[in-house]
């Protein structure tokens, strides 16, 4: 890996009227010609991104969308899929210009906060209309970042990107380690990965790359292992691990094989704890015991990817649910970065680690069933609760102790 995957990434997100000028200002920030560009209204459709980096910033992730004001039933949509952003984005810039400042970009300013987004507000084509000190003034009261620029012209584009930098610097994508306040300098760390169907060739997933990239960080001595040489790996240390990491898929057989006074735990539950809600996680997964023959269980995968033979969210977990609860339970399966089933249609949902989306976004499909009172594990929390093992593995996390009684 030589990129920042987009879901460590910044995500910042253009929304506006159409014909504000949200895709000349993506453009001209960027200094490239990622969206295009013209006179007629509704020129952008589907939502565009780039992944780039930002200079005083880092990397982010930049969205262009459609204008929130788009009509016809194309035009529904069209806004539909720019609401969508919001869910994935930490900042949100509003283009807009004064003269045509109007509800419309009121109440996105209200969504973008009741989600609790950042908001800075840019009113665009200076070049050609007058200041309106009123609306600069209402902005205000609401404590509402705004800044006037013109993307035609470039003037006043350096200020906003210092603005940009400056409210984006204090915005927290995730957590900054996802082990370093379980280990200190020197630890042994031990990574189970087992290489089965599911295992990409000739490299390692994304979660076990980012530990293993978070032990060298914080100064911790990292080996990798296969399930099978585990307890081979163990006997042959002179020092013992301060912890051991293993894939969920290979819990249980990792907890025999792991001395009780040696801490363990998975990757999807560490990664549960970077993207999303443990706690959360921990609470819903109790639902399991009280499925019943006919319910429907909705999984939740994150991304889009060609299913094996035994995937794990579409065979195994069902299956093990399935043996566990000895009721015939049905499931059905989300995938992308949009949710486009009916949630509360379903008893329970069970998400996937989510290292292909940010916090922002895992935290929104948290926030979307706690409130319709469906509960909602993730994959790792599931299999671990399944296999009778959970309360070993969440035993590093002083935050859910308890959870289980």
């Amino acid at each position: 890996m030589n990129e920042t995957p987009i879901a460590n990434r910044l995500a910042i997100g253009s929304f506006g009227r159409r014909n504000a000028g949200k895709s000349s200002f993506i453009n001209a920030l960027t200094g490239q010609d990622l969206a295009i560009v013209d006179k007629s209204p509704g020129t952008t459709t589907d939502p565009v991104g780039k992944a780039m980096e930002v200079a005083g910033l880092g990397p982010v992730y930049i969205y262009d969308t459609a204008g929130i004001d788009d009509e016809g039933e194309l035009g529904v949509k069209r806004v539909s899929k720019s609401r969508e952003i919001i869910r994935h984005i930490n900042l949100g810039i509003i283009i807009t210009t004064y003269q045509g400042y109007n509800s419309f970009d009121d109440d996105l300013i209200k969504e973008l906060k009741n989600m609790g987004k950042e908001v800075v507000v840019f009113f665009n084509k200076i070049d050609i209309e007058a200041k309106d000190e009123q609306k600069e003034n209402a902005l205000k009261e609401r404590g509402i970042t705004h800044f006037s620029l013109s993307c035609t012209t470039g003037k006043n584009m350096d200020e906003a990107r210092q603005i940009i930098v400056k409210t984006g610097s204090k915005l927290s994508v995730e957590n900054s380690t996802i082990i370093g306040d379980l280990i200190k300098t020197g630890d042994f760390v031990v990574l189970v990965v087992p290489i089965d169907l599911g295992a990409p060739k000739g490299r390692l997933i994304l979660p076990q790359v980012q530990v293993l990239r978070d032990c060298l960080d914080n100064d911790a001595v990292p080996m990798i292992v296969k399930d099978r040489e585990l307890q081979f790996a163990l006997n042959n240390l002179s020092t013992k691990p301060a912890l051991v990491i293993c894939d969920s898929q290979v819990v249980l057989k990792t907890a025999g094989d792991v001395p009780a006074d040696i801490k363990l735990s998975t990757f999807s539950i560490l990664f549960s704890r970077l993207k999303g809600d443990l706690t959360e996680f921990v609470r819903g997964v109790k639902a399991i015991d009280s499925l019943k023959d006919g319910d429907k269980v909705l999984m939740l995968e994150a991304c889009t990817h060609h299913s094996q033979a035994d995937d794990i969210g579409r065979v195994k977990i069902p299956r093990w649910i399935r043996q566990y609860t000895g009721k015939d339970i049905a499931f059905e399966v989300n995938a992308g970065p949009s949710i486009n089933k009916d949630v509360k249609e379903y008893k329970m949902a069970i998400a996937c680690g989510g290292c292909m989306i940010n916090r922002q976004e895992m935290m929104a499909r948290i926030v979307d069933c706690r409130n319709l009172g469906i509960p909602i594990p993730n994959y790792g929390v599931a299999i671990s609760y399944v296999q009778g093992v959970l309360k070993r593995v969440i035993a590093p996390f002083p935050e859910t102790e308890g959870l289980l009684d």
